[in-house]
């Protein structure tokens, strides 16, 4: 198993939630020592341990917040300092070893803010060691010291400047932030997490928790990335509490918390938990929606060395391999229009739909394969007969999350003996994201690996290394200009170009200026690259893609100029729509191939008319 250093670069991880509002949701009330409970009723800090672990949790906390020198000694307790803290270890230990999961999983040593008081630095120092030294001494002790809840930037120094004299113990710095922009001591995000002077000792992670709810936190996360390359864990509040009949009640669902875990992950988060007012049944949200899209994220393909008999061939050239490819290769401009298959078989519709485009000169519709984790009718067939009866090339996109890499590779020579030549591979969103959640996710590999599968199927290689005859499929792939996580966008892409990809079509894009200091980041870029275009319909449409569709960054002027007619009627709202996609097609033209326009809600004219 590897430690929690290693974990956190490795993967994204899922952390536990509260201890402190689910004992009060248990009838503890906040007359009694929290962290006493650890001696005297142990059953209960093991059941609330539990059910973290069983909501699939990677990470448990000690019950020892509190279990400092200066907060026992307010019970009349601190005699029993190391005793509390080590039955807290004991007890998340004993968890996290046990169950029905493969591998224990770690357990992080709870300490939280000292008030300063009348103690000096050197008093400070030693109550935080005092409490260390019992967290990792405790026989099988914890895998990694957390301060949480730090008030400020002199309080996270004071504790590393602590560590400094504990070299070998790894720790994390977790702040709280009261806004998106600055702490409860009204020091910003930039100064919170700076890097720490030279002479302390360095965290494995910063973190920050508590405070305020999964917005806020987001929002502050946005800022932290950009001046901290340390893992960043957040554990968001459940929103702010609201009183009712004497208490304060948080209301935020599991499945609301689930989609920021999203967005989060998406921003490049190692590590998403809970705080005041998250339960298990919002941590075991967190984790499906988490764990298949990190799953994806981390997902490898490795393609058996060829028979030793066996010789790749020459590919066929790029520009012979479909219409679609021909104009790429010559650079012509390109019009492609998405459709999204139907939920039933009848394909009646979605052929005539194909004719209209072909009629208008459009060069090729884009078909989504599950989009949103939803389940409809086989792309694979709707490419077929779309090709058959409309006379239109379809792009196929071919996503990685529902099949393993044999089923992959069967539906990929399957689309050779249709004539699909198109694909565009994505790596696809995790299952929680539709209508079916108790689905699971494969990710057997991402879009860098089915590239790689793709170009091989090309030479005449399947993925066991056998011969089979030469593929040729023209390999496409997603890009997102407006990735939050900008390095690692562009590292994927350069991936996906090494590993095969000869075009790219861009997630729906409203700002040119994003897609054009992308490409500006990109430099010389060897494969043409499509603008996807999504013309909003209503200013109701603009805020499911700004909320609800990952990926997708609508800008405040965008979002403003849709307000400003919100009022007005529907053909009036998607006529500025239609506008609005026109001047982003004008404003990047010079810059890109073509385009791939959405249809919304399977309106072609809308699509026809941003074309126009």
């Amino acid at each position: 198993m590897s430690t929690f250093t290693e974990a956190i670069h490795q993967r994204i991880l899922v952390f536990d939630g509260p201890m402190g509002t689910e004992l009060y949701r248990h009838h503890i009330f906040t007359n009694r020592c929290f962290d006493e409970l650890n001696l005297t009723e142990p059953h209960l800090i093991e059941q609330i341990l539990t059910d973290y672990r069983n909501a699939n949790a990677d990470v448990l906390t000690t019950n020892t917040f509190g279990a400092n020198r200066h907060t026992l000694e307010k019970y009349g307790i601190a005699d029993r300092l190391v005793d509390i803290n080590q039955a807290g270890v004991r007890i998340a230990r004993q968890i996290a070893s046990s169950g029905s999961t493969t591998n224990s999983l770690f357990v992080a040593g709870s300490i939280g803010p000292i008030p300063l008081g009348t103690y000096t630095e050197s008093e400070l120092e030693a109550m935080i060691l005092e409490q260390v030294d019992a967290l990792w001494d405790s026989g099988n002790g914890v895998d990694v010291i957390l301060f949480e809840t730090q008030p400020s930037r002199d309080a996270m120094e004071r504790a590393a400047r602590a560590m400094t004299k504990r070299p070998n113990i790894p720790f994390v710095l977790s702040c709280t932030v009261v806004s998106d922009k600055e702490s409860v001591s009204g020091e910003p995000i930039a100064r919170l997490l700076a890097p720490l002077p030279d002479n302390l000792a360095q965290p494995v992670a910063f973190g920050m928790n508590c405070g305020v709810g999964p917005e806020g936190l987001l929002q502050a996360a946005e800022e932290a990335v950009k001046v901290t390359h340390l893992p960043l864990i957040v554990q968001p509040n459940a929103g702010t509490p609201k009183e009712f009949e004497g208490r304060q009640i948080y209301y935020c669902s599991p499945e609301y918390v689930a989609t920021y875990a999203m967005r989060l992950a998406n921003l490049g988060v190692a590590a998403i938990g809970g705080c005041c007012g998250m339960t298990p049944d919002h941590i075991r949200e967190i984790a499906k929606m988490i764990k298949p899209l990190d799953k994806g994220r981390s997902a490898k393909t490795v393609l058996h060395a060829a028979q030793p008999e066996v010789k790749e061939q020459p590919e066929t050239p790029f520009q012979d391999r479909s219409r679609l490819s021909w104009k790429l290769a010559h650079r012509d401009w390109v019009t492609t229009v998405e459709l999204v298959p139907p939920r039933g078989y009848d394909l009646t519709e979605s052929i005539e739909k194909s004719r209209k485009l072909y009629r208008h000169g459009i060069d090729a519709i884009n078909i989504p394969d599950g989009p949103r984790a939803s389940s409809r009718i086989s792309p694979l067939v709707v490419a077929q007969q779309i090709l058959q009866e409309a006379n239109i090339e379809p792009i196929l996109h071919f996503c990685c999350r529902d099949r393993n890499l044999i089923g992959m590779q069967a539906d990929l020579l399957g689309c050779a003996a249709f004539g699909i030549r198109n694909l565009l591979f994505v790596t696809g969103d995790p299952p929680k994201l539709g209508g079916y959640p108790d689905a699971t996710g494969v990710f057997d590999t991402d879009s860098i690996g089915m590239s790689a599968v793709q170009r091989r199927l090309n030479r005449g290689v399947d993925l066991g290394g056998q011969a089979l005859s030469p593929t040729h499929a023209v390999i496409g792939v997603g890009l997102d200009p407006t990735s939050l996580d900008r390095k690692r966008e562009l590292d994927r892409f350069r991936k996906k170009i090494d590993a095969g990809a000869e075009f790219a079509i861009t997630q729906p894009v409203f700002d040119p200026n994003a897609l054009l200091s992308f490409l500006d980041a990109i430099g010389h870029c060897p494969i043409p690259i499509l603008a996807g275009i999504w013309p909003l319909a209503s200013y109701r449409n603009a805020e499911f893609m700004q909320n609800e569709v990952p990926g997708v960054i609508v800008p405040d002027e965008t979002m403003n100029r849709m307000h400003a007619v919100s009022k007005s009627s529907k053909e009036e709202q998607l006529a500025v729509g239609i506008e609005i996609a026109r001047e982003m097609i004008a404003a990047v033209r010079h810059r890109v191939c073509g385009v791939q326009v959405s249809a919304p809600f399977g309106r072609v004219e809308i699509a026809l008319a941003v074309l126009e």
